[in-house]
């Protein structure tokens, strides 16, 4: 669990209004995992889109390379109280997958699954409408595994946990679905600018 409180460097006040409440800048990148990090060829890499248990649509990792990529810059947010700025990720936006996988109806949330067994939830309002990606590049490089790599899930706009490592397929669910570390006691959404850590929170 995360200590409240951690305070770091003063920063100008610019900077500091780009920090959500209890958050410090890093120029690092901190690599945390639940799981130990696995080793994942993509030719073995596979994504996949499900209602519940049915499978929807699936890629290999050529026929995911060929969809429409996107770029993102912006900022990131641990709920371990560091934050990055500026960070630049591309991949394949939500949007562009359901597109693609021709979804019609969506249902209120969605299920991350990844390789190694974790998962998170996410509200899937949170995943449109540009907010979120399956990103396989950042800074300019191929993503490393130990920070998700070959493809993770960004949803930036929450907290860091919710960006899911070494994601392989989103599940449409009809209920909110705890994931791993929602079942452990964080929070079922994140949002750091509501400081959304523990199940607990507002």
């Amino acid at each position: 669990m995360v200590t409240r409180g951690f305070t770091g460097r003063r920063v100008d006040p610019e900077t500091a209004a780009r920090l959500p409440p209890g958050q410090h800048v890093t120029q690092d990148f901190p690599v945390l995992s639940a799981t130990p990090t696995p080793q994942i060829d993509p030719g073995d890499w596979r994504f996949t889109l499900k209602h519940g248990s049915r499978p929807i649509a699936s890629w290999s990792w050529l026929e995911f390379s060929q969809l429409p990529r996107t770029l993102w810059q912006g900022d990131i947010h641990c709920v371990t109280t560091w934050s990055r700025l500026d960070t630049t990720w591309e991949g394949v936006s939500i949007d562009d997958l359901l597109t693609a996988a021709a979804v019609g109806e969506l249902t209120p949330f969605m299920l991350a699954d990844c390789y190694g067994g974790y998962s998170t939830n996410v509200q899937t309002a949170d995943l449109l409408n540009g907010k979120a990606m399956i990103a396989t590049m950042f800074g300019g490089r191929p993503l490393s595994a130990q920070h998700g790599g070959p493809a993770r899930l960004l949803v930036p706009h929450l907290y860091f946990w919710k960006s899911a490592k070494w994601c392989n397929g989103l599940k449409f669910t009809e209920r909110d679905e705890a994931g791993f570390w929602e079942l452990r006691g964080y929070h079922l959404r994140g949002d750091p600018w509501k400081e959304q850590r523990y199940s607990g929170d507002r």
